[in-house]
C-alpha cells in the first residue's frame, strides 16, 4: 500500500565520465521491512546508496519520502540526515577515544549545550530499550566491532531515521555477532524503521530480509519477495546467467598435472579476514582456481597461502615439507608469487618507471642492500617488456603513464622474473582489453604447460571455465563445493554458489 511506503526512489540515473553508473534505476523501501540489495562488483549498489544519502548528485529521477507526492531533494549526506536517512557504514566511522554516549550525541548539539549527565541518561535509556550491551561511559574503543556497530545504529534510531543503509555491516563479524545485529535489525523492524541491507553473503540475505532489489551493470534486473527468489535464481539474476540452455565453453584439458606430492598443501588454514579454516593443495603443473560471488572469501583465502594477512591457524607444506609462512617474504622465499585483486592499491607503485616496478620483488628477495646493477635491471625489464609485449615508450617510463592491462602485464613480469614454482593471479585480467585478456589467459596456460602450478581467480565464469582445470566454490568464507571435468559448467558452478541447486 502506498501509506506504507517510506522510500521510493524512481528512474534513477548517474553518469561519471566515460561511465553510465546507473540508469533507470527503481528502488522502494516499506515501513517495518529489511530489504536487501544485491549485486555483484560494479553493480551499482554503491553508487545508489550515495546518492540517497547526498554523497552524489542524481543526474536523472526522483526520491519521495513517507509517500508524499514532493520530491525531497538530497544534496549533502546532512539533507540526507535532516529527512531521516541514516548510514552504517562497514568501517566505523565514530570516535573510539570517547565514550559510547559521547559518540551518540557528537554533532548534535543544534546549538544547544547538553550537559553531560543529561546525554548519559539518555544514552543509557536507548540501549536498554535496544537491548545493546554497552555502558554509557564505557569507551567506544573497548567494545566489540559488533556492539560499535550497534552503537552507531543506536545514534541513528535516536535521530528518529526513517531508514536506515546497513553496509556490508556483518563482513568483520563472527556468527555469534551477527546474530546480534540481526536480533536488533528485526527489533527496529517491528518499530516500522525501514532498513536497506547491503551484503554478499547470501544466507544472510535470507535469514533476515522480506524483500530482495537485484542490480546489474547500473541497472534494476529486478524486485522480489524472498519466498519467491530461490538462492539459485538470485545468484542467477546477480551474474546474468540464465540456468536453461547453458553452453559449454571449449577449455583446453589436455594438459596433465603431476599428480605426486603437492606443490602447496595447506590443512585447517585460516585468517584474521575471517576465512573458515579450510584444506588446500595444488600440484605441479595444476591451474586450478577460487569462484564465488564478491565477498564469498575467495580473495581473503589466497591472501592467506601468501601470508598477506595475519595467519591464524593450519599447517603448510612445501614439495611435502612443512613450513611456516607467516608473511609476504616467507611466501616468497618459498617460490610463491601473487598478483593481489587491488592492481593500483596493493600492485603497482605509481611514481616508479616500469623497470623498477618489474624488479621490485626479485630486489625484495635478494635484500635491498645487494641492489642490482643498472645494466642489470635494464636487461631484466628488457626481457619481460619483449617477452610480454608491453606497450611503453621505454623501461624509464613511469608505469601510471601506461594503459590498465599494460600496469598488470608489469606486475606479472614482476612474479614472473622470480621463477616461482607456484603463482596466485587474483583478477589478473579485470579492467583490461579483451585482447590483453585473452593474452593473459594463454600465457597462464603455457606456463602450466612449462610446469609451473597458478591459482587463478576471476569474477568471469566463462574466464574460469576457459583457464581451470579444477574449481574451488566459496560461499560465505567457506568452501562449499569442488569442481572439475565434466563437472565444470556455469550451471553447476552457479548451483553449488547457491547452495547445492535448489
Amino acid at each position: 500500500m502506498q501509506n506504507d511506503i517510506v522510500l521510493s526512489m524512481r528512474g534513477i540515473g548517474k553518469v561519471f565520465p566515460g561511465v553510465r553508473a546507473l540508469h533507470n534505476v527503481d528502488f522502494t523501501l516499506r515501513k517495518g521491512e529489511i530489504h536487501a540489495l544485491m549485486g555483484e562488483n560494479g553493480a551499482g549498489k554503491s553508487t545508489l546508496i550515495k546518492v540517497l544519502t547526498g554523497v552524489y548528485t542524481k543526474d536523472a529521477g526522483t526520491i519521495h519520502l513517507d509517500g508524499a507526492e514532493g520530491e525531497v531533494i538530497i544534496r549533502s549526506p546532512q539533507d540526507a540526515q535532516n529527512a531521516g536517512i541514516s548510514t552504517v557504514y562497514q568501517e566505523i566511522t565514530l570516535c573510539p577515544n570517547l565514550t559510547v554516549a559521547e559518540n551518540m550525541f557528537i554533532g548534535r548539539g543544534k546549538g544547544m549545550l547538553v550537559s553531560r549527565r543529561t546525554m548519559e541518561k539518555r544514552a543509557g535509556e536507548i540501549l536498554d530499550s535496544l537491548s545493546i550491551p554497552a555502558r554509557p561511559k564505557q569507551q567506544l574503543g573497548s567494545c566489540s566491532l559488533a556492539v560499535q556497530q550497534m552503537v552507531a545504529i543506536a545514534r541513528a534510531v535516536d535521530m528518529d531515521c526513517k531508514v536506515l543503509i546497513l553496509d556490508e555491516p556483518t563482513s568483520s563479524l563472527d556468527d555469534k555477532e551477527v546474530e546480534m545485529l540481526f536480533t536488533l535489525m528485526r527489533d527496529l523492524k517491528n518499530r516500522g524503521v525501514g532498513i536497506i541491507f547491503v551484503t554478499h553473503f547470501l544466507e544472510q540475505v535470507y535469514a533476515v530480509s522480506d524483500r530482495i532489489t537485484v542490480l546489474r551493470n547500473g541497472e534494476l534486473v529486478g524486485e522480489y519477495e524472498v519466498k519467491d527468489l530461490p538462492q539459485v535464481e538470485l545468484v542467477s539474476k546477480m551474474m546474468g546467467k540464465e540456468l536453461e540452455g547453458l553452453s559449454d565453453l571449449v577449455r583446453d584439458d589436455s594438459a596433465q598435472f603431476d599428480d605426486s606430492t603437492p606443490v602447496y598443501e595447506a590443512s585447517g588454514l585460516s585468517s584474521a579476514k575471517g576465512v573458515n579454516p579450510y584444506d588446500f593443495a595444488i600440484r605441479k603443473g595444476e591451474v586450478n582456481g577460487f569462484t564465488g560471488l564478491l565477498g564469498s572469501g575467495r580473495s581473503e583465502s589466497v591472501r592467506a597461502i601468501f601470508g598477506a594477512d595475519r595467519v591464524t591457524g593450519g599447517k603448510v607444506k612445501i614439495d611435502g615439507k612443512t613450513v611456516k609462512i607467516g608473511k609476504p617474504i616467507d611466501a616468497m622465499k618459498q617460490g610463491i608469487g601473487y598478483l593481489p585483486e587491488d592492481r593500483k592499491d596493493d600492485g603497482i607503485i605509481a611514481d616508479l618507471s616500469v623497470r623498477d616496478n618489474i624488479i621490485l620483488a626479485l630486489q625484495v628477495e635478494k635484500g635491498f642492500f645487494h641492489p642490482f646493477s643498472q645494466a642489470e635491471a635494464e636487461a631484466f625489464a628488457d626481457e619481460y617488456i619483449k617477452a610480454l609485449e608491453i606497450k611503453t615508450a621505454s623501461s624509464e617510463t613511469p608505469i601510471k603513464s601506461l594503459s590498465g592491462g599494460n600496469q598488470q602485464k608489469v606486475i606479472l613480469a614482476r612474479w614472473l622474473l622470480t621463477h616461482p614454482k607456484y603463482l596466485i593471479l587474483d583478477e589478473p585480467t579485470r579492467g583490461i582489453d579483451v585482447g590483453t585478456k585473452t593474452e593473459i589467459q594463454r600465457l597462464v596456460r603455457k606456463l602450466a604447460e612449462e610446469g609451473m602450478s597458478v591459482t587463478f581467480i576471476s569474477s568471469e565464469i566463462e574466464e574460469m571455465l576457459r583457464t581451470c582445470s579444477r574449481l574451488i566454490v566459496m560461499r560465505d568464507r567457506h568452501i562449499v563445493g569442488e569442481l572439475r571435468g565434466t563437472e565444470l559448467t556455469q550451471d553447476n558452478v552457479m548451483r553449488t554458489i547457491a547452495g547445492g541447486g535448489e
